[in-house]
C-alpha cells in the first residue's frame, strides 16, 4: 500500500514539474517593447503640439508618473501634463486628464466619458481616450455585455466627433501567481480558480478589442505591454487548452497597480504609441 502510495506521490510531482516547464516555455515567445529611441524629432515635436485627454483611475496615475519619469530623462520630450477640473479646460497643448467613472463599475467609465466628449473634450481635442483599470473585469463580468456597450458608445463617438482620434486601450492585467494549490486543481481539472479567473476575462475582453479594431483603429495594447518582460518574453499562464497573459511580476509592488520600472515600461510605449499616431486619421 505504501509503495503505491509513493509512486502516485511522485507521479503527481513530476506532472507539476512537467506543467511548470510548459508554462516557462510559454514565456520564451519574443515581443520586444517600444523604444523610444525609434521615434525621431520631428515626432515628438508634432506631439508637444496636440490636445491630448486622458480619462483614468489609479494605474493611470502610475502610467503619468512614468511619463514624467520619461520626460526627465529625455528632455526632448516635452508634454504639458495637466489635471483638469472641466472638460472646457484643454484650449492648448496639452496632455490633460481627470478621474473618470468608478472602480468595478465599468459602465460608469464609458457614460463619463461619453458625457465628457459631449461637454467639450469632443471638441477641443486631437487625440482622446480613458480606460479601464483591472478592478473593473472580473470572474464575474459579463464580457460580451460590456464589449457591446463599449463599442456603441465608441462607434456613436466616433461619428460625432470625426476629427479626434479616440484610441482603445486593453484592459490592464494583474500577476497570476501559479501555486502549488493551482497545480494541483490544474491536475484535477478544476473549472474554476479564483487564481486565473479574473485575468481570464479581461484577456478574453481584450481579445474582442483586438479583434475589432487592431489595425482599422488606434489600439493601445496596454496588456501587452503590462505582460512583456525588457527581453520580450511574455508572462502567461494555461488554463484547460488556453494560454493568456498575465503581469509582469517585476512591474509591481502589489499584483496590480505599476511600480517604477512597470510604470516607465508601460509610459515609454504609451509616448511611442502617441508619436506614432496621426490624429487626424481616425477612421
Amino acid at each position: 500500500m505504501w509503495k503505491y502510495s509513493r509512486m502516485l506521490v511522485v507521479g503527481i510531482m513530476l506532472v507539476i514539474m512537467n506543467m511548470s516547464c510548459e508554462e516557462k516555455k510559454m514565456s520564451e515567445v519574443k515581443n520586444p517593447l517600444p523604444s523610444i529611441a525609434s521615434v525621431g524629432e520631428p515626432a515628438w515635436q508634432t506631439l508637444a503640439q496636440k490636445r491630448i485627454y486622458f480619462g483614468h483611475q489609479s494605474v493611470g496615475n502610475n502610467i503619468l508618473e512614468g511619463i514624467k519619469d520619461v520626460m526627465n530623462e529625455h528632455r526632448n520630450i516635452k508634454l504639458n501634463i495637466v489635471q483638469i477640473a472641466a472638460p472646457t479646460d484643454i484650449k492648448s497643448p496639452m496632455l490633460g486628464h481627470s478621474r473618470i467613472g468608478k472602480n468595478v463599475d465599468p459602465r460608469s467609465k464609458v457614460q463619463e466619458f461619453a458625457a465628457l466628449m459631449s461637454a467639450g473634450i469632443g471638441e477641443n481635442t486631437d487625440v482622446a481616450f480613458f480606460k479601464f483599470c483591472y478592478v473593473d473585469v472580473t470572474a464575474k463580468t459579463d464580457v460580451e455585455k460590456l464589449y457591446k456597450g463599449y463599442k456603441d458608445a465608441m462607434d456613436t463617438l466616433r461619428k460625432l466627433y470625426p476629427k479626434t482620434a479616440i484610441i482603445h486601450v486593453t484592459v490592464p492585467l494583474t500577476v497570476s501567481k501559479t501555486s502549488m494549490k493551482t497545480r494541483l486543481k490544474k491536475l484535477l481539472g478544476k473549472k474554476e480558480m479564483w487564481e486565473y479567473d479574473d485575468n481570464v476575462r479581461r484577456n478574453e475582453f481584450n481579445e474582442l478589442l483586438r479583434k475589432e479594431y487592431q489595425g482599422k483603429q488606434p489600439l493601445f495594447d496596454l496588456a501587452r505591454i503590462e505582460s512583456t518582460y525588457p527581453d520580450g518574453t511574455r508572462s502567461s499562464f494555461t488554463k484547460g487548452e488556453n494560454t493568456y497573459d498575465s503581469l509582469v511580476p517585476e512591474y509591481t509592488y502589489d499584483g496590480g497597480h505599476l511600480n517604477e520600472k512597470g510604470r516607465r515600461v508601460v509610459a515609454e510605449a504609451l509616448l511611442v504609441f502617441l508619436a506614432n499616431l496621426n490624429a487626424k486619421s481616425s477612421s
